[in-house]
């Protein structure tokens, strides 16, 4: 049946009571001490040491930063968001979207797996020409949990396998929409970290492996293998993809592909 989650409300507390207020002490009521964030390869774990001080480094470079949902899904123990953060740092805005898993038991958040598109940060700050903020959800916190939904995950899970881009203009991946500029990645296997679902709403977090082509900004050049994080949200109906967000560590792909600097 329909209901909403103790995951959901908790993650309307971390978005409404902490980040959008920059109130860290807020935390304490919600999420767990031994609370930790994994980026791709990066882990912030434990609450107060790791995770709290590198949001807070964020947050001071963007002092007025705020968070924008545009969707949610939730399961039992889960829930999921696409998001934006926006915000100006010394002078230059810019605007960017993220997909987080977050787990809860016992009345708390326990851990995160995320990606956020730091690419299309860095190049809005580099080029001063700020992108537009996706619409909010309008009831972001109201998504009811559907049944968990096996066939909907296969979908999702064969349609990872293949290769960047995809072609479909459905489902919108990073920035590519804005830009018209495609990484080009082909994919020899995929490790699923985690996929979930709630009716026709499939989340993923995935490492594919596989050969780096083309697409980021120099010095990076290809044929190269490397590994590529993504994190999305796909609705599938009938059997097939409709609509998504996927969001890929394009910075961690970069950093790994252009060698040493």
């Amino acid at each position: 049946g329909c209901h909403l989650t103790e995951a959901l409300s908790l993650l309307r507390r971390w978005a409404v009571d902490y980040f959008n207020r920059h109130d860290g002490a807020a935390c304490a009521d919600f999420i767990a001490p031994d609370y930790a964030l994994h980026i791709g390869d990066v882990v912030f774990a434990g609450r107060d040491d790791q995770w709290l001080p590198a949001v807070d480094q964020q947050m001071k470079a963007f002092p007025g930063l705020g968070m924008t949902v545009h969707q949610t899904v939730t399961g039992e123990g889960w829930a999921a968001a696409w998001f934006s953060e926006h915000g100006m740092s010394e002078g230059r805005s810019a605007v960017w979207s993220g997909v987080a898993i977050y787990c809860a038991a016992g009345g708390v958040l326990t851990g995160c797996v995320a990606q956020e598109d730091y690419m299309t940060r860095r190049r809005q700050m580099k080029s001063g020409v700020v992108d537009p903020v996706d619409p909010p959800a309008p009831a972001p916190w109201d998504t009811p949990a559907q049944p968990r939904n096996s066939a909907a995950e296969a979908v999702v899970l064969e349609w990872l396998s293949g290769d960047w881009p995809r072609g479909e203009t459905s489902v919108i991946v990073d920035d590519e929409h804005l830009t018209q500029a495609s990484l080009h990645f082909t994919v020899e296997d995929c490790e699923t970290c985690e996929i979930l679902s709630s009716g026709e709403d499939v989340v993923f977090n995935v490492r594919q492996r596989g050969n780096y082509l083309s697409g980021l900004p120099e010095p990076a050049t290809g044929p190269v293998p490397a590994t590529l994080d993504c994190n999305g949200i796909l609705r599938v109906v009938d059997g097939k993809i409709v609509s998504g967000r996927v969001i890929r560590d394009r910075m961690g792909l970069w950093g790994r592909v252009r060698g040493p600097q």
